[in-house]
C-alpha cells in the first residue's frame, strides 16, 4: 500500500475554490506533497523541467491556454504512468468520451470528481487509488539514436518479457506474448515506446524482430524441457512482412531450436494490414502454409477489420484493451466484445481479450464466452526465468477464480 505521506499529488485547475477543497481533503487523508497549478502548461513544465516524480494528477477539463484533453495527450507523450482523475462539471457523455480517450492513450484513468467537489468523494477516490498497483511517472529524457539501438542489438542489451494468456473457462495457461525491453547499462529498463519508433525510421526493426524471435525460441525450448508447453506470440511489423524470405527465416530458426512452428503465434496489428494488405498477403499465406499461427492484434481499432478477416486466414483475434477494461459497466464496449466473439466463433478463430485488469473484467469476459484472457489481473509481463515460479502461484489462484465465477454465472 502507498505511503501517502511521501506521495506527490498534482492539482491542475483554474478554480480557486475547487483547488482549496481538493487541497484540504488530500491533506486530511495524509497526502504529504501537493502542488497546484491553474495552467496545464505550467504543470507540464514542472513535471519535465524539475524531473518531478508525480504519483497522482487531479485535473479540470476546461482550462485556459491548454484544456484537459490536450493535457492528456501531453501526459501520454512524456510517458506519465501515475494515476489520473478528472475534476469536472461536464455531463456524463463527455466524461465517458474522456475516459475512453485516456485509456486509448494508455493513461491510468481512475475516475471523475464531479464539481462542486465534495470532500467525501475525494476520500472515496483516495481509497480506490490505494488499491491500484503503484505506478510512478518516469520523466522524459533525451531520445535514443539509431546508433545506440544498433549497439544495443550488438551487445545483446535487448531482453524479452512475457505476458501469459490463459483459458477463460479453466484458467489453464496456454501461451505467452513476447514483449521486448531494452536493459540499458547505468539507465535501467527502457520501454519499447522509446526506441521502436526510432528503429522503424532507420530500418532497424527487422533486426530487432529477428533478435526477439531468437530469444523467444530459446526460452520456449527451455520451457518445453521443463515440461511447460505454451505457445509464444511475437509481434511482427510491416517491414518484417515485406521481406519475402521472412517465412524461410522463421522455419529455419524454429527447426534449429527444436520448436514446432505451430507453437509460434505471429501477431499482426490491424492498422499495419490496412496500409497495404495485398503487399503482405503472400508472406502471410506462406507463413500459414508453414503452420505458423497468425493473430490479428488490436482488433476493432482500425477501419477495415472485416476485410482483413475475409482475406487472411487468422487463427486468433485479439480484442483491443480499450474495449475490454471496464466493459462490465459499459453497454457499448460490451456489444463490441460480444460481437467480436461471435464473428470469430463463426470463422473458427480463438478470441483473446486483452486488458483484463481487474476482477470485474475477468467476470465479464467469462460471461461473454471469450476463449483466452491477457492482462494485469492475470500477470504483468515478466522475464523468462520468472514464468515457472509464477505458474505455481497462478495454479493456486485458479480454483477460487473459476469456482466463484461459475457460481456468479449460474
Amino acid at each position: 500500500m502507498k505511503d501517502l505521506s511521501i506521495a506527490n499529488v498534482l492539482i491542475v485547475d483554474d478554480d480557486p475554490s475547487t483547488v482549496g477543497v481538493l487541497q484540504s481533503a488530500l491533506k486530511k487523508n495524509g497526502v504529504g506533497n501537493i502542488h497546484s497549478y491553474s495552467n496545464a502548461m505550467r504543470a507540464l513544465t514542472y513535471m519535465i523541467g524539475d524531473d518531478a516524480l508525480v504519483d497522482l494528477i487531479l485535473c479540470d477539463l476546461s482550462m485556459p491556454h491548454m484544456d484537459g484533453v490536450e493535457f492528456f495527450r501531453r501526459l501520454a507523450e512524456i510517458g506519465y504512468r501515475g494515476g489520473l482523475v478528472v475534476v469536472s462539471g461536464e455531463d456524463a457523455r463527455v466524461i465517458d468520451m474522456v475516459k475512453k480517450l485516456a485509456r486509448v492513450q494508455k493513461l491510468n484513468f481512475l475516475g471523475c470528481l464531479e464539481k462542486p467537489v465534495r470532500p467525501i468523494a475525494v476520500e472515496s477516490l483516495m481509497q480506490q487509488w490505494l488499491t491500484h498497483e503503484p505506478l510512478i511517472y518516469q520523466p522524459a529524457s533525451a531520445p535514443v539514436t539509431a546508433d545506440e539501438i544498433r549497439d544495443a542489438i550488438a551487445n545483446r542489451e535487448l531482453i524479452n518479457f512475457y505476458q501469459p494468456k490463459v483459458e477463460v473457462t479453466t484458467g489453464r495457461v496456454v501461451g505467452v506474448e513476447s514483449l521486448v525491453r531494452w536493459l540499458r547499462p547505468k539507465v535501467g529498463i527502457i520501454a519499447p515506446g522509446r526506441f521502436i519508433g526510432v528503429a522503424e525510421i532507420h530500418g532497424l526493426i527487422e533486426q530487432i524482430t529477428r533478435y526477439v524471435v531468437g530469444e523467444a525460441l530459446t526460452h520456449k525450448r527451455a520451457w518445453q524441457e521443463a515440461g511447460v508447453d505454451v505457445s509464444v506470440a511475437v509481434n511482427v511489423s510491416m517491414d518484417d512482412l515485406a521481406e519475402l524470405d521472412f517465412p524461410e527465416f522463421l522455419a529455419f530458426e524454429t527447426a534449429r531450436a527444436g520448436v514446432p512452428s505451430s507453437g509460434i503465434v505471429l501477431e499482426v496489428t490491424e492498422s499495419l494490414l490496412m496500409k497495404d494488405p495485398m503487399a503482405v498477403l503472400e508472406v502471410l499465406t506462406r507463413l500459414r502454409l508453414k503452420r505458423f499461427r497468425l493473430s490479428i492484434d488490436d482488433f476493432g481499432t482500425g477501419y477495415s477489420s472485416l476485410a482483413q478477416l475475409r482475406d487472411i486466414s487468422f487463427d486468433e483475434l485479439k480484442v483491443d484493451l480499450s474495449f475490454v477494461h471496464g466493459a462490465g459497466h459499459d453497454p457499448k464496449m460490451q456489444a463490441i466484445v460480444e460481437g467480436s466473439q461471435r464473428i470469430a466463433q463463426q470463422l473458427g478463430m480463438t478470441v483473446v481479450a486483452e486488458g483484463v485488469e481487474d476482477r470485474e473484467d475477468w467476470d465479464f469476459i467469462r460471461g461473454a464466452h471469450c476463449d483466452l484472457a491477457q492482462g494485469y489481473f492475470i500477470a504483468k509481463p515478466m522475464p523468462h526465468d520468472e514464468l515457472l515460479g509464477w505458474l505455481d502461484d497462478w495454479r493456486n489462484r485458479v480454483p477460487d477464480l473459476i469456482t466463484a465465477a461459475d457460481q456468479e454465472l449460474r
